[in-house]
């Protein structure tokens, strides 16, 4: 994604502190933030669930484009410098490149989250029943009309499903 950077010319460079957190899970700011330097955690709950110290990474692009409240924190983990958007729509409406840089970032993800769940439903083919939910979260990718999403967990489960 370091392709990015070539786009971020209009955004604010930010300093932030080792420690310091850039995005708050359920918050909304309508802000995208881009990696120039340093090392970021993502946080879902209290699990540490990605680092990220490529420059050009890319954060709170599922909330904007969902228009959702964002689904983790983001904390520095050293001291990194970050371009921010405060618009974060209108920069993407300006710089289709960006936008399209964006999607193909999220294919890749999609594309990494269904290969896993496939790959899990053919190994645990003859296990029983126990993951035959992988299936019907597969098909309800695929079908998925655009609405809300709400994304289950052990604690939450989404009720469509």
């Amino acid at each position: 994604m370091r392709a990015i950077l070539d786009y971020c010319g209009g955004g604010v460079r930010r300093q932030v502190p080792a420690g310091a957190l850039i995005i708050h899970e359920g918050g909304r700011t309508g802000h995208l933030f881009v990696l120039i330097e340093g090392r970021l955690e993502v946080i879902r709950g209290d699990a540490v669930v990605a680092i990220l110290s490529e420059p050009g990474a890319v954060l709170g692009e599922m909330s904007v484009l969902l228009d959702q409240p964002h689904t983790a924190t983001v904390r520095a983990a050293s001291d990194t410098l970050v371009y921010e958007f405060d618009d974060a729509a209108a920069f993407l409406r300006e710089q289709p490149e960006v936008a399209l840089l964006l999607a193909r970032l999220l294919a890749q993800r999609l594309n990494v989250a269904t290969t896993y769940l496939a790959d899990l439903m053919h190994q645990y083919a003859d296990h029983g029943t126990h993951l035959a939910m992988v299936g019907e979260i597969l098909q309800s990718m695929i079908n998925l009309p655009p609405m809300q999403v709400a994304p289950g967990s052990d604690r939450q489960s989404d009720p469509r499903m």
